[in-house]
Order: structure tokens, then C-alpha cells, then sequence
């Protein structure tokens, strides 16, 4: 990362913050309030507890767009993203049933429940509801819902996935590609590879077809693009999950850079380590770093890992193919799978042949 990115990430970070405070100053001086509400991000956990998290935010119009809308309208839903009113010290309510819980939202909006559950929960998806507790503010939706995924007895295996170029052509690999995909396109130009939703949904329903199998997608965006991932999974079928995305500031060096081991390692061993009993497939692509994480991983929760899958992204790469074959020889000796794929065909067939999904699956 050169200099004058990094120089330029630290004042804007430094503009920003002196903004936001100047503005929520002068905002309540002037009894100038817009509206606030609940952005709820899909959460995990067992039949005992489940873990949820959110933030709270004021309005900010974020339309859903069309497939042919012009780059400025999509540039400036992502300008109103990142440019979030976020809403400090604000109480929430959780409720699952008759079992509640109080937190309070930190200095960037976001709260975190951990709540016990009395009663099993019967489906894939447990509700909890929540509720803003404050007359400081208007609010537009006092009460929301939001959901966790249950690992059940039903459960045979988890799954974790990488989005970006593994479930979403982003071209992460090729700057300018990606910028222009990723920050001027919208959830309509997004463009799944082809089969990610059978295999996906296969990978959940498992061997029986009856299995509830949890699905957790990792990325190193921002949480400020949760909405767009979880609009994009909606329209092209995609089973839906925890979307584990990253705080950042809205900066070139945080926008630009490409190092994510770190975030995607904090995100990931959180749910290997609350779900000790189970075993995971992993899922990525070979652009970046994802082998090295998933080896990281194995190495780390040994007999955890049922197989490693890998969308080959950069096929020409002979550098990155010896890195590949390195990799994957070391996790062959651990016994684990690794699976270097081109088409989402291969590792439908490879899942299949292992007894993880149900065999002749309609794919592309």
C-alpha cells in the first residue's frame, strides 16, 4: 500500500470523526433529528443459546436499484452506506419468547445479544425480536424482527464460505475491476458463478435432503454493505445465512486493501468454537488468501475440517499454482479433501461422491 493512500485514509478517518461530532452537536442543539431505526445482521447458535448482532442507525433512503440504473445512482447508495449516522448509548430490547435481554448500543451504533433459550427451537431459523428503548430520538420501526440460525440435532456438518469471487463475480484480483463492480454496481448487476445456489442449497439439505445444515458467508467488506449482500442472496436464490462482514472506516486504504487473513481468522474461529462438536467445509477461491487461512484453520482444529474447496480464479497463475499444490498436498497428508475447481459442477460431484450431498444434482 503506498504512502499517499495510507496518508490520505488517516486524514479523512481524522475529517470524518470531527465531522460526525460536529454534526450530531449542532443536529441536537437545533432539534434536528432523522429518524432512527434497527438494522438487524443474522445470527447463530444452539438449542440452549443464540448470539445476534445489529446496529442502530438513522434513515438514510437507501432505494433498491435496477439492473440498468446509472453508475451515480449506485455510487451515491454507497456514498449513504458508508456515510451512516450511527446511534451511540441507545437501549435495546431482545426477546425470544418470554426470555429477554437489555444492551446498549457502542460508539459506532452496534450491539451484540447473547440470549438463552428456554424452549428448543423447532425450525432452521429462531426469531428474536427487537425493540428500541428511547425518547431521544424518533424512530421509524420501534420494533423489528430479527433471525439466528439453529445447529440442530438434524445438523450433519456447517458450512463456510468466502463471497467474493467464490459465491459473486468481483473480480478482486484486478483493481479497477473491482472497484467498479463492487462499489459502483448495485445487487441487480451483481453476478453469481453458475450452480452456487443448487450446490449451496444441496450443501444444506446434506446427504438425507432433510438436513439443516448452517451456511456462514465471511467477506471483508464492511458491515455498511450488509444490505446489498443480503439483497443479492434473496434475488439469485441463495440460501441465506449469517452474512460476517468487518468495521471499517470509510477510507482508499481500507476500500483498497486486499489483506483480510486476519478479519476472516477472527470471524471464523468464533463459530468452529461454537459449534466444537461439528465439522465444517470450507469454501473460497484461489485469488487471494484463502488457502493459507483454510490450512491456518485446519491445522489449528484438527479433525474439524471435512474438505476444502477452492474456485480457481486466476487459472493462469503458474506462481500461484505451485502455492496451491504445496498447500494442498500438506492437508492431504492430514487426511482433509482440497479441491481446486473451475466449475461449480466438479465440486457438486466431489460433495457427492463423499456422501455430503445427494448425487445427480441438476447444477448448471
Amino acid at each position: 500500500m503506498v504512502d499517499w493512500i495510507s496518508s490520505a485514509s488517516k486524514m479523512m478517518g481524522a475529517v470524518n470523526q470531527t465531522w460526525d461530532s460536529a454534526k450530531h452537536h449542532v443536529n441536537q442543539k437545533l432539534g434536528i433529528q432523522d429518524a432512527i431505526h434497527i438494522l438487524p445482521y443474522r445470527g447463530y447458535g444452539t438449542a440452549a443459546q443464540l448470539w445476534l448482532k445489529g446496529r442502530v442507525l438513522q434513515n438514510e433512503d437507501i432505494a433498491l436499484r435496477e439492473k440498468d440504473d446509472p453508475i451515480w445512482k449506485n455510487a451515491l447508495n454507497m456514498y449513504r452506506r458508508f456515510e451512516t449516522d450511527e446511534i451511540p448509548g441507545v437501549q435495546i430490547r431482545a426477546s425470544v419468547g418470554n426470555q429477554q435481554c437489555c444492551i446498549t448500543t457502542n460508539k459506532e451504533g452496534f450491539f451484540e445479544v447473547e440470549i438463552d433459550l428456554q424452549q428448543r427451537p423447532d425450525s432452521l431459523w429462531q426469531p428474536v425480536q427487537l425493540e428500541i428503548l428511547t425518547d431521544d430520538y424518533p424512530i421509524s420501526s420501534q420494533k423489528v424482527q430479527g433471525e439466528a440460525i439453529i445447529v440442530s440435532e438434524k445438523t450433519r456438518f456447517g458450512v463456510i464460505s468466502d463471497i467474493d469471487d467464490t459465491v459473486v463475480r468481483t473480480a478482486a484480483t484486478d483493481l479497477f475491476k473491482m472497484i467498479r463492480i463492487a462499489y459502483l454496481g448495485n445487487e441487480q448487476t451483481r453476478q453469481p458463478f453458475a450452480g452456487v445456489a443448487s450446490f449451496y442449497h444441496a450443501l444444506q439439505r446434506g446427504s438425507t435432503g432433510q438436513a439443516s445444515n448452517p451456511i456462514f458467508y465471511v467477506s471483508s467488506s464492511a458491515w455498511n454493505m450488509y444490505d446489498l449482500f443480503d439483497k443479492f442472496m434473496s434475488i439469485n436464490n441463495i440460501p441465506k445465512g449469517p452474512i460476517l462482514l468487518r468495521d471499517i472506516e470509510l477510507s482508499p486504504e481500507n476500500l483498497l486493501s486486499f489483506e483480510h487473513s486476519s478479519h476472516k481468522l477472527e470471524q471464523i474461529c468464533p463459530v468452529l468454537e461454537q459449534f466444537s462438536e461439528l465439522p465444517f467445509i470450507l469454501i473460497g477461491d484461489t485469488g487471494q488468501q484463502d488457502a493459507e487461512i483454510y490450512r491456518t484453520l485446519a491445522q489449528n482444529y484438527p479433525d474439524r475440517i471435512l474438505a476444502i474447496y477452492l474456485r480457481d480464479v486466476v487459472p493462469d497463475n503458474r506462481d500461484r499454482t505451485a502455492q496451491l499444490s504445496e498447500i494442498g498436498d500438506s492437508l492431504q497428508q492430514q487426511g482433509i479433501p482440497f479441491l481446486v475447481f473451475a466449475k461449480t459442477s466438479a465440486a457438486v460431484e466431489h460433495a457427492a461422491d463423499h456422501g455430503w450431498v445427494l448425487p445427480r444434482l441438476p447444477f448448471e
